[in-house]
């Protein structure tokens, strides 16, 4: 299928959507709108209290991802949603699948371990700049959330506290008239 006669309209005019040849020029592509599709997600989880997933695998097999909650939960979530098998089903109880289970849940303990470590600031001299980059971004999501909340207990707060105000000036007047009399 030779679809280099596509014109897509771009941000800054028509783009031919063609595979680049030039391997340097196709790394720096996918980099810059690898980097812009994640600002992307965030933003979208961010200003819509959506829950994102994104997942990015490079020709070279790297894989980059986002998720604005837990990208384990996400995806289970999806798979539930569409309709595909879930793990208790007993066509997958056999042996192998289990041992598979135990592997990855193995794996997933030990990110989750680094992942805390990294985190909370730990553990942090092995990784490079795009981890570094991405922890970056998570630790953002993470102040924004509690920003969020503390605004939202903050303004619960004084406005209990507007109507408790007000309360008390309605029964300090109330009380103000009887004394009068």
């Amino acid at each position: 299928m030779d679809d280099s006669w596509v014109l897509k309209e771009m941000g800054r005019g028509k783009v031919e959507l063609k595979r680049i040849e030039n391997p340097t020029n196709r790394q720096v592509t996918f980099s810059k709108r690898r980097n812009g599709l994640l600002k992307k997600a965030f933003e979208l989880s961010i200003l819509c209290d959506a829950e994102v997933a994104l997942l990015i695998f490079s020709s070279s097999g790297k894989v980059y991802q986002f998720a604005s909650h837990d990208m384990d939960r996400t995806v289970a979530k999806y798979r539930r949603e569409v309709g595909l098998p879930d793990s208790r089903n007993p066509q997958f109880r056999t042996r192998e699948f289990w041992r598979s289970e135990i592997d990855e849940l193995k794996r997933s303990i030990n990110t989750s371990e680094a992942r805390l470590k990294h985190l909370s600031g730990e553990d942090i001299l092995a990784l490079g700049m795009r981890d570094l980059k991405q922890l970056e971004r998570q630790l953002k999501i993470g102040v924004e959330r509690v920003r969020s909340r503390k605004r939202r207990i903050v303004s619960d707060h004084a406005t209990l506290l507007k109507r408790r105000h007000k309360q008390l000036q309605e029964e300090n007047s109330r009380l103000h008239k009887r004394c009068e009399f």
